[in-house]
């Protein structure tokens, strides 16, 4: 459970810090939008009350603490999930993932009162109308990781052979 712990904070770090930087570093939360790379990596600000794409989304403040205590029970589950049964490296690093992940955007609820979304990705003539942040694609890649990871029982550790005493 190292491992996930490990990763869980390396994956909550790396979104705080760009949050930090990119929305109050770079005056996004003033400024709204900045070009990086049009149309490809653009930073457009958005204060996400909902889920994904705004799924759920209330400015009831009883929502915010409901989306708050639903996403910490979801960590806390794939945390003694992960912990119970005999998952691979690949699952545990998936669940670690997920969980720092979820743990961002937790913060930036109870903080904030909203998640803050700041990337946006267009291309090809598609114009994405949607802003995400690490979280979020931390919170896909771990879930995506855990469906594909989880039905493979881990290698068996090699046994090393038994000396015969004379």
């Amino acid at each position: 459970m190292k491992r996930v712990a490990l990763i869980a904070a390396l994956i909550f770090g790396i979104d705080q810090i760009t949050k930090l930087g990119v929305v109050f570093g770079l005056d996004l939360i003033n400024r709204g939008e900045i070009d990086v790379i049009p149309p490809l990596l653009n930073f457009r600000m958005a204060w996400n009350q909902g889920i994904n794409f705004g799924l759920f989304a209330s400015s009831a403040e009883v929502m915010r603490w409901v989306l708050v205590v639903l996403s910490l029970a979801i960590t806390i589950w794939v945390w003694r999930w992960t912990a119970r049964a005999k998952h691979g490296p690949w699952a545990r690093a998936s669940a670690g993932v997920l969980i720092g992940g979820a743990l961002g955007n937790v913060v930036d609820r109870v903080a904030y009162g909203a998640v803050a979304d700041f990337l946006n990705m267009s291309c090809c003539g598609f114009e994405n109308p949607y802003a995400f942040n690490v979280a979020d694609i931390a919170i896909f890649a771990g879930a995506a990781g855990l469906v594909l990871f989880t039905g493979q029982t881990p290698p068996a550790k090699p046994r090393k052979p038994r000396r015969k005493t004379p």
